[in-house]
């Protein structure tokens, strides 16, 4: 073997064996290297058998110890610049789907098959000969067309790597470029190479790739010791911009719009990247059909938005922060939108059991409260009565002891249905009505403005109702009556909601203590007692 070949062999070799440790190396560490590190060992690996490969087929005496040792090189060498873009990919934070990690390794498989068959078809080598004067190991070859497919394919995929970690430069931040700088020169040297050697720019029948990958070997084993490489990696801002939950559309000082990041295009069905440079306005109106719901989103406005998304009503907060460089202000503006939807969902669920009664959906005791002592206070002021009815369901503890809880529960809410139904239909009641469940089987009813004869007809046109609509049951009809007591303030000033309260609980009482199914009028009423039955 001449000098030539055993600095080729060394050089070769040297690269084989710097990938190998850097595989054993990544490998022994990947729990502190996290996904990274499966990624980098395979493309490591792949080159360290094309290395190696390669080193062994420079000792090669044969025709045939070439060619095996050729699809032994094959096994790696197709692979590496496809597992090297990948590594690169997740690198920068690119999410890279299965789908797409099997077709990176489409061609690479196809080459390693060919290769393995090329006697029966030449697509990879027309000619595959020993050198006719040098003799082995230097070969004399003539390239068939599988063989330009995959070299463009491979110098694609590195060049690829290099111009993405390229793009990355200017937002890497000064402490990580040292990581960015070895892993740009790590491709650069066997891209430059590669292009070399298939341009005939190489020493003939020489592949002098396996010489210099050692560089790239060495950049890496250097970044990963000095500078963290695979433990701390830089997120770039894209890569935050893109990853937010909120939505955001950024806009110049014109209110025009320059950019937007994947969520807001989830949000705002319809963006697309054609709307870019035009006025907010006009990108809205576009998308909505409507102005822009705030007036000056240039300022500061917060609000919320109701939008529909892929025909579900969504619920957004708009807020607009300014954006500022090196301290000054006016270059442009972010427009934030965050989905509160089901925030708001959940508000609103806990403000309804906050005021209404879960099982009949009228008002409960505390929103009656809350909202008649304001009305009663009104009406006190502006001298208009205040008339309250107490309603019991007569014998409801004996329907429960009889049918159960269930049928219980469904007598209440038949008798919240029928009364609902029958002061529906009074084109007199104002709508400061308030129809609320007063606790267990009792319910209570306030009105503004109504008299104590006006309060006793109606107490007896919803309890008459009450009485016409028995509760359908498995069991057959359970009959439903009512007790009414009835209080109507007496326009005093220092008269109070719970005063005219336990007058109406009184009245109800005396209804029961004269056989039920009756509406009485409290003897402290405005007007004389009255009383009725059915």
């Amino acid at each position: 073997m001449d000098s030539y070949l055993t600095t080729f062999v060394t050089l070769a070799s040297t690269s084989a064996v710097l990938n190998l440790f850097l595989c054993a190396f990544v490998f022994l560490k990947r729990r502190d290297y996290g996904e990274l590190a499966s990624s980098f060992i395979m493309s490591a690996a792949a080159t360290t058998i094309y290395a190696f490969g390669y080193a062994f087929s420079l000792t090669s005496s044969t025709l045939g110890q070439l060619k095996f040792w050729n699809v032994v090189q094959y096994i790696g060498m197709p692979f590496a610049p496809p597992l090297g873009l990948l590594f690169v990919m997740r690198y920068l934070g690119k999410r890279v789907p299965k789908r797409g990690m099997a077709a990176l390794l489409v061609i690479p498989v196809l080459s390693l098959l060919i290769d393995a068959t090329n006697d029966l078809h030449h697509l990879q080598y027309a000619v595959y000969e020993t050198d006719p004067a040098r003799g082995a190991p230097y070969v004399h070859i003539e390239y068939g067309i599988w063989f330009v497919i995959q070299g463009i394919f491979l110098f694609s995929c590195m060049l690829a790597a290099f111009l993405l970690l390229l793009a990355r430069w200017k937002e890497t931040t000064r402490p990580y470029r040292p990581q960015l700088l070895s892993l740009l020169c790590g491709q650069l040297a066997p891209m430059l190479t590669a292009f070399l050697y298939l341009v005939g720019i190489a020493p003939e029948g020489i592949d002098t790739v396996p010489m210099v990958v050692w560089i790239s070997s060495a950049m890496f084993l250097w970044a990963i010791v000095s500078s963290h490489m695979l433990t701390i990696v830089p997120i770039a801002k894209e890569t935050i911009f893109h990853s937010m939950n909120d939505g955001v559309l950024v806009l110049d000082g014109q209110d025009r719009l320059v950019e937007f990041n994947n969520e807001a295009k989830s949000m705002l069905e319809g963006l697309d990247r054609s709307m870019l440079g035009q006025p907010l306005g006009k990108v809205w109106a576009a998308l909505f059909g409507t102005a822009f719901p705030f007036a000056s989103p240039a300022r500061s406005d917060n609000g919320e938005l109701s939008l529909t998304v892929q025909g579900t009503e969504r619920i957004y907060q708009s807020r607009v922060a300014a954006l500022r460089r090196s301290g000054r202000q006016g270059e442009g503006r972010l427009l934030i939108f965050t989905d509160i939807t089901e925030l708001k969902r959940l508000q609103t669920r806990l403000e309804h059991l906050a005021y209404y009664d879960e099982l009949t959906g009228i008002y409960n005791r505390r929103a009656f409260f809350e909202r008649c002592r304001a009305g009663f206070a009104e009406a006190r002021k502006e001298g208009e009565p205040t008339a309250v009815l107490l309603m019991d369901i007569d014998f409801f503890k004996k329907v429960n002891d009889t049918y159960g809880h269930d049928t219980g529960d469904r007598l209440l809410e038949h008798f919240v249905a029928v009364c609902r139904a029958c002061l529906s239909e009074d084109a007199g009641l104002s709508e400061d009505m308030l129809f609320a469940r007063y606790g267990g089987e009792e319910f209570v009813l306030a009105l503004r403005g109504f008299s104590p004869e006006e309060s006793v007809a109606l107490a007896n046109r919803v309890r008459e109702r009450v009485a016409a609509n028995p509760l359908l049951t498995a069991e057959g009809e359970i009959a439903v009556t009512s007790s009414i007591g009835i209080s109507v303030s007496a326009g005093e000033q220092e008269e109070t909601l719970r005063q005219l309260l336990q007058r109406a609980d009184e009245a109800l009482y005396a209804a029961k203590r004269s056989g039920r199914n009756r509406s009485v009028l409290h003897e402290g009423a405005a007007t004389a007692p009255a009383s009725s039955a059915q």
